[in-house]
């Protein structure tokens, strides 16, 4: 058998086999498995009863606390991959080392051009920490078993509930029949709803915002660093109301509108980040909740592309704020 010949068997057999899921799918869909209206939660939804607290912070832990730790772990080993191979001095690239080092140079490329050789050595390592961490975490939402397995809840308020079906120690809930929300307490419920163990930190303000304070603080430490004291009367120019009152005035007000539109950018930051990932989930729960064969394949690709632009975009952007805070007040872009 030519290879040829046998390549088409395999592709003849994994048609048969993508062909047997779907209409698995379909079945599942419309007979004993119908998917449930997800409850869709703007916070961070907290885990346990009472709920878990966090030693150090003293806080509860939240699902979105969760996808969080585990984005640092997988950088965390990421970093740790990377240093085993370069240590190891077999620097030829190869497979998934191949792919994250063409992503890098992408990034090199991208820092050396817009911000000169000299400052992209300064920024790269938070531009790429910030994109490789927002990939993973917006990625994150694509996993089977991201916002679906969790601890059972009673249903309240105008959340649906359904009932839960026991298999073996755990329970699945049965999407056929809505029933009314609970008044009790926690506990083993009749109209019941899932907290997820983890979902994606993206759809967590808390989660933006943090990124945002950190990129906007960086890039002020940044722009102290090149200018010192010029950085700061960029903003705050008191000298111009001595040596020019009447045009000094107009330079402080001017001073006054960038310093508010470094406050604009941690709230451009934190919601655009927000709003892309949160409402990319909602595609997702209420595309599943239909039809949950064949279309949601295609979410799923669109979601993968957008977790990549959102990742690049917000990079790219304190990239771009670094280089700009380290240039005079009037200068010109490298």
């Amino acid at each position: 058998m030519t290879t040829e010949s046998l390549n088409q068997k395999r592709f003849g057999v994994k048609r048969w086999i993508v062909l047997a899921c779907i209409i698995l799918g379909a079945y599942l869909q419309f007979g004993p498995l119908p998917t449930i209206a997800p409850n869709v939660f703007l916070p961070g939804e907290k885990i346990g009863h009472p709920p878990i607290n966090v030693p150090i912070i003293n806080q509860p832990l939240t699902n979105t606390l969760v996808a969080t730790l585990l984005t640092d772990i997988v950088i965390l080993s990421l970093g740790f991959f990377i240093y085993r191979k370069i240590s190891s001095g077999n620097l030829v690239p190869s497979g998934f080392y191949n792919a994250i080092e063409a992503l890098f140079e992408f990034l090199w490329n991208t820092a050396v051009t817009t911000a000169g050789r000299k400052n992209a050595i300064k920024f790269i390592p938070y531009m790429a920490t910030i994109f490789f961490m927002l990939l993973v975490a917006n990625w994150m939402e694509l996993i089977p078993g991201v916002d679906s397995i969790g601890v059972l809840e009673p249903a309240h308020g105008k959340f649906t509930g359904y009932e839960a079906h026991p298999i073996g120690s755990a329970y699945w809930l049965d999407g056929r029949h809505e029933l009314p929300h609970d008044e009790g307490g926690h506990g083993l419920c009749h109209s019941c709803t899932i907290t997820p163990y983890v979902r994606a930190a993206a759809t967590d303000l808390n989660f933006t915002l943090a990124l945002a304070l950190i990129s906007v603080f960086m890039t002020q430490v940044f722009g102290i660093a090149a200018q010192k004291t010029g950085h700061i009367t960029k903003f705050l120019n008191f000298r111009a109301l001595v040596t020019k009152p009447v045009m000094g005035a107009m330079d402080f007000a001017v001073g006054l509108l960038e310093l508010i539109g470094e406050f604009a950018k941690i709230l451009s930051f934190t919601f655009r980040l927000f709003g892309n990932i949160f409402a990319g989930q909602l595609l997702l729960f209420v595309v599943g909740s239909l039809v949950s064969f064949i279309i949601p394949t295609g979410l799923y690709l669109f979601e993968l592309f957008v977790g990549l632009i959102q990742a690049y975009v917000f990079a790219m952007l304190t990239l771009v704020f670094m280089s700009q805070a380290t240039q005079a007040h009037g200068a010109e872009a490298h």
